[in-house]
């Protein structure tokens, strides 16, 4: 492994803590990485495009609940944190992260104009002795296709006076066991130096870092993670119709299957798919998988299963009210929770916006309950007008029925079961009660 001068430089700067890492896109992923090299005493530009949010920043305020309005302000009394909308202040930094969103387009197919677009703007700025590290997901083959390029065009060499990574993102919001600073960092780079530099940086503020052998891999490995997850999702959420109608509770069925202490893992049937890795990321390789020639269809079924779910939902909820004499056009209904898991202030690819659509589409009134939102958000593809409702009984009374969507733990669930006339549950929060005025979905 030849050492040039600019590896050595940077790996100085990185051992004694000099080097500033600047972080693109502050969201879920960017803004705890921002704190957590901020408090291993790293200089931190934090660079987000949305003035409002890093005006909020600025004032030491957090805009994701689960994100404390004092670990960022710990950062900018110290003087090491800063925040930033001018994309040209990665001329700055030693260390660039790209933490950007990586939608699917209407077709289902990987969206990466986040990433091209930033890139354009940012690579005049590019110098000698920089790392980049891209920790957005995408497809294998995003950093030596899209990135390196680009890195090229502006005559660096990488491995030598330039370097190069994927590192992807492990973030589980409201996950209080795990964080950034103990999910092992999977790295992977474009040259041994380029892994070696972006290892170092990385082993000061993540406990254990897996070097792998080239950025495809890293890439493939995060995308492995969430299809394991989508297919198994996918396959309990199969089996819940069936076990419906067959007279069998899956929830104690799941119970008793994970005591086996090896070759079973719990998955849990829900509404649909949320979060911006599960319904997104498997896409991600399918369409990556065409340009062999190749189809991947557990990923495709599992998807096609998954997203079957909303309107499964609905149908229930259908079902309940046809029983109660009542049109589903016309009905007052209520969702409970709207983020896409519990406990969360996310709302990115929440099953409960296609359940929205699908009952505003069959005439119901519509409204939520989800202290994570005072307002209900704006999304890409959705802008609903709906009303925020307070957990109580007269206002629980008042509706035709309600969608368990989120269960969040501050609801209180006996006061749910005791005033909804007709409650759709979708978690399985409810799965020991004998009410018959609860459906489960």
């Amino acid at each position: 492994m030849k050492i040039s001068s600019h590896y050595n430089i940077l790996k100085n700067l990185v051992e004694e803590k000099k080097a500033v890492v600047s972080i693109i896109g502050l969201g879920y992923v960017g803004l705890p990485l921002s704190i957590l090299f901020s408090k291993n005493n790293f200089r931190v530009i934090g660079i987000d495009i949305d003035k409002n949010k890093i005006k909020k920043l600025k004032s030491g305020k957090s805009y994701i609940k689960h994100i404390k309005n004092n670990s960022i302000n710990e950062g900018i009394k110290k003087g090491n944190l800063i925040f930033s909308n001018n994309l040209e202040d990665v001329s700055k930094a030693n260390i660039i992260i790209i933490c950007l969103p990586t939608p699917l387009n209407q077709y289902r197919e990987p969206d990466l104009s986040f990433i091209t677009s930033t890139l354009k703007i940012i690579s005049p700025h590019f110098k000698k002795g920089q790392l980049l590290i891209l920790e957005s997901t995408s497809y294998p083959g995003t950093t030596e296709e899209i990135i390196k390029p680009v890195i090229e065009e502006n005559n660096f060499l990488i491995g030598d006076d330039f370097f190069l990574v994927y590192s992807p993102e492990r973030e589980d919001p409201g996950n209080l066991k795990f964080k950034t600073s103990n999910i092992p960092k999977v790295v992977g780079g474009i040259t041994k130096n380029c892994l070696e530099i972006a290892s170092t940086l990385y082993s000061f503020v993540i406990k254990e870092v897996i070097q792998v052998s080239n950025t495809k891999t890293a890439e493939m490995t995060k995308l492995l993670e969430n299809i394991h997850r989508a297919v198994n999702i996918g396959l309990v959420n199969e089996i819940k119709p069936l076990a419906y109608e067959m007279g069998i509770d899956l929830y104690e069925v799941i119970e008793a299957a994970k005591t086996k202490p090896f070759g079973f893992v719990p998955y849990y049937p829900g509404p649909g798919l949320g979060g911006h890795c599960i319904p997104i990321d498997p896409f991600y390789l399918t369409w990556k998988a065409k340009e062999y020639g190749m189809h991947t269809r557990f990923i495709e079924l599992a998807g096609e299963i998954n997203q079957s779910m909303p309107k499964y939902v609905v149908d229930k909820l259908i079902d309940g009210l046809n029983k109660k004499s009542k049109s589903i056009n016309g009905s007052k209904i209520l969702l409970l929770g709207i983020a896409y898991k519990k406990n969360v202030d996310d709302m990115r690819e929440s099953p409960a916006l296609k359940i929205i659509s699908l009952l505003e589409k069959k005439g119901a009134d519509v409204s939520y309950c989800d202290d994570y939102f005072e307002t209900f958000p704006e999304t890409r593809k959705y802008n609903f007008k709906l009303k925020k409702i307070s957990l109580k009984k007269n206002t629980l009374e008042s509706f035709d029925a309600a969608i368990l969507v989120t269960d969040h733990d501050y609801f209180n669930y006996d006061l749910i079961s005791k005033y909804c006339k007709l409650l759709v549950d979708t978690r399985g929060r409810f799965a020991n009660s004998k009410n018959k005025n609860i459906i489960r979905a």
